[in-house]
């Protein structure tokens, strides 16, 4: 009876996705990790290179719309559990190509969704929950707090209006659509098929190895070379910012303690408004670059707001800490210092992403795999 627990990792390239692929190579070196990407523009294989020799690691380039190399990876390897990571999930993209978000997000979502349950069905129990020790298949949907639409401002002074667990759907944007849409098929193969499923949606991440037409890591980028630093509107969208390490480690709860069927909201308890957080964030800079105080704020430049643009997201993640002990461990400036320290010590990364000679490492790399 095999005894080694395989997990794939859809999107396993991506910002969160790799980090992700890190800590279980790391924390489970008795698992094979299967990092499933399609290598788009967001997947970035460089983000990487540190764990990429490890005996329990594995690249697999592929599409989560293909649903015969899907099912074909399924039926070869025998996972687990899948972590589903892959998705488009940039709104300016999503508003100018909804299509593209329709077909990856959701599509791609019920493409995995089938091959899951093919897996599944050859188990005696489809409806077990998953343990460590148990040899059924785990589906781990990540999705995103924008699918819950926006909040009043009101709640930022009274800590009265947070999104929790049972707070109805209402997204904006083709972005939130399409992860609103993924997330109810994952709850229906649950409830029709009794397929093992948990569910986490989460703030706005940031961190190291962000792709960089993000506002985190695009502002780090134009101040360093003195370019002006967009911010939609007058910046008084507001978001709750959660390091992406700290979201890693939650997705490793949820996965291996999450009950069945639940879903779990992840947040930093963390609200800043864009303006507030780039003024910070010049502060920082300003530090870190040897330059007078107030020099990086002279580059903020207001631009026109983005159609449909959700006033404030915050997470109630009260649910996740009572259940499985998860909290954020970084305060917000911290975690800000330290992402600026990686981008200001990793220009090579940076220069590769800006450039798009990061997407040639693939065929250097694991040409002829």
């Amino acid at each position: 009876m095999r005894t080694r627990k395989t997990i794939v990792v859809t999107g396993g390239a991506g910002f969160i996705g790799s980090h992700v692929v890190r800590r279980f190579v790391r924390q489970y070196p008795e698992y094979k990790i299967i990092n499933f990407d399609k290598l788009t523009y967001a997947g970035n294989l460089t983000n990487l290179r540190d764990i990429e020799d490890e005996p329990n690691y594995l690249f697999v380039k592929g599409d989560i719309l293909d649903a015969g190399l899907v099912q074909q990876l399924f039926e070869q390897e025998q996972p687990d559990g899948i972590i589903h990571l892959a998705a488009e999930s940039h709104v300016d993209r999503s508003i100018s190509n909804p299509l593209d978000f329709v077909q990856t997000n959701v599509l791609g979502t019920v493409v995995l969704l089938n091959a899951a349950l093919a897996l599944s069905n050859k188990e005696k129990d489809p409806k077990r929950n998953w343990k460590i020790n148990s040899t059924g298949i785990r589906f781990y949907h990540i999705s995103t707090d924008e699918v819950y639409g926006s909040l009043e401002a009101k709640g930022l002074v009274a800590g009265e209006t947070y999104f929790t667990e049972e707070t109805r759907y209402d997204p904006h944007s083709p972005y939130s659509a399409s992860k609103a849409a993924s997330d109810h098929f994952v709850r229906a193969y649950h409830d029709t098929y009794g397929l093992d499923v948990v569910l986490s949606n989460c703030s706005n991440n940031y961190g190291s190895h962000h792709f960089p037409e993000k506002l985190i890591p695009l502002a780090i980028n134009n101040i360093k070379n003195n370019k002006p630093i967009p911010i939609y509107g007058s910046g008084e969208n507001v978001r709750d910012w959660l390091w992406v390490e700290d979201h890693a480690k939650a997705i490793d709860l949820v996965f291996h303690q999450g009950e069945s069927g639940e879903t779990y909201n992840i947040g930093g308890n963390n609200e800043w408004r864009n303006a507030d957080l780039i003024r910070l964030l010049c502060r920082i800079m300003d530090g870190k670059l040897g330059r007078p105080p107030g020099t990086s704020k002279q580059l903020i430049t207001f631009v026109e707001d983005r159609a449909g643009h959700d006033l404030r997201y915050a997470i109630d993640a009260t649910k996740i800490r009572t259940k499985l002990g998860w909290q954020p461990s970084l305060k917000f400036e911290e975690g800000l210092e330290r992402t600026v320290d990686w981008f200001l010590a990793n220009q090579d990364w940076l220069d590769g992403v800006t450039s798009g000679s990061y997407q040639d490492y693939y065929e250097q790399q694991y040409g002829g795999r």
